[in-house]
C-alpha cells in the first residue's frame, strides 16, 4: 500500500467548518492542495469567501452558516454532493470563553460553549453520516477536540475542556454507531497552537509558563495540524476509527 495524503480525496468534496479560523484556513488549503473540492463553512460575516477565493484548484464553495441552526446542516452536505462525491467532514468550528477562574463563568458561557462545541458536533456528524448513507459510500469524519479533554482545563477554561471531553467521548461512540455504514469517526487533539483563540486573554507571563510545559518549547503553527487531519480523512487511515491523534508538542503524552 502506497501512503499518500491525497488518497481518496482528489476530485471528491470535503466539508470544513471553522474554515476562516487559524487552523481552519490551513486545513482548508491542505485539502485543496490534495486535489479535493472544498466546501468551507464559517459564521455569517466571516472572511470565509476570501479563504475560498485564495484556494488552488477547485471548484470550491464558501458557505456562511450558523451551525446552531441544526436544521441547516443537511443542506451543507447536499451542496457538497453537488460538487463531487463526499469524502470527508473536518469539523473545526468551536468557541472558547476563557475566564480567570471558575467563579467568573456564567450560565451563558456554559450554554454557548456546550451548544457550539458539543451539541453541534453531534448533529453535524449525524448529518454527515446521513449524507454518506444517502450516497451509498463510505466516508470519514474528523472532529476537533483539545488536550483539555484529558487535563480538564485550567481555571476558567474548564467549561471549554468539558465540552471537548464530550467531543472525545462522542467521537468514540459515533465511531461504533457509524461503523456498519463504513463511516469512520476520529478526532485530532491539538495542544497549544499559535491562533487568536489560543492567545486571547493570555498574558505574556501566562504564555511563558505555558510553554515551559511543552517539551518542544513552542506553540504549533497552524499548518502543523494539517497532516493529522488529512491522514484521518484519507484512505491512508482506512482501518482507523474511534481514535484521537494528539498533536501537542509532547505536552500531553498518554
Amino acid at each position: 500500500m502506497t501512503w499518500r495524503n491525497d488518497s481518496g480525496l482528489a476530485q471528491r468534496s470535503v466539508v470544513v467548518t471553522g474554515a476562516a479560523g487559524g487552523i481552519g484556513r490551513s486545513v482548508t488549503k491542505a485539502f485543496a492542495e490534495a486535489g479535493a473540492f472544498v466546501v468551507a463553512v464559517d459564521v455569517p460575516g466571516s472572511p470565509v469567501g476570501e479563504v475560498v477565493a485564495a484556494l488552488p484548484g477547485g471548484p470550491h464553495l464558501a458557505i456562511e452558516a450558523n451551525l446552531l441552526d441544526l436544521a441547516g446542516h443537511a443542506a451543507i452536505f447536499d451542496r457538497a454532493a453537488e460538487l463531487a462525491p463526499l469524502a470527508a467532514l473536518a469539523h473545526l468550528a468551536a468557541v472558547l470563553r476563557r475566564k480567570t477562574n471558575v467563579e467568573d463563568v456564567t450560565e451563558e458561557d456554559w450554554d454557548l460553549q456546550l451548544d457550539v462545541n458539543l451539541k453541534v458536533t453531534f448533529f453535524l456528524d449525524r448529518a454527515a453520516h446521513t449524507a454518506f448513507r444517502k450516497a451509498g459510500t463510505p466516508g470519514a469524519i474528523v472532529n476537533f477536540t483539545s488536550q483539555g479533554w484529558w487535563t480538564g482545563g485550567f481555571g476558567g477554561s474548564v467549561v471549554y475542556a468539558a465540552s471537548k471531553g464530550g467531543v472525545t467521548t462522542l467521537t468514540k461512540g459515533l465511531a461504533r454507531s457509524f461503523a456498519p455504514s463504513g463511516v469512520r469517526v476520529n478526532a485530532v487533539s491539538p495542544g497549544g497552537v499559535d491562533t487568536p483563540m489560543m492567545n486571547q486573554g493570555m498574558s505574556p507571563g501566562a504564555m511563558e509558563t505555558f510553554l515551559t510545559t511543552v517539551p518542544l518549547g513552542r506553540l504549533a503553527q497552524t499548518d502543523e495540524l494539517t497532516g493529522a487531519v488529512l491522514f484521518l480523512a484519507s484512505d491512508a487511515s482506512s482501518y482507523v476509527t474511534g481514535s484521537v491523534i494528539n498533536v501537542s508538542g509532547g505536552q500531553l503524552m498518554y
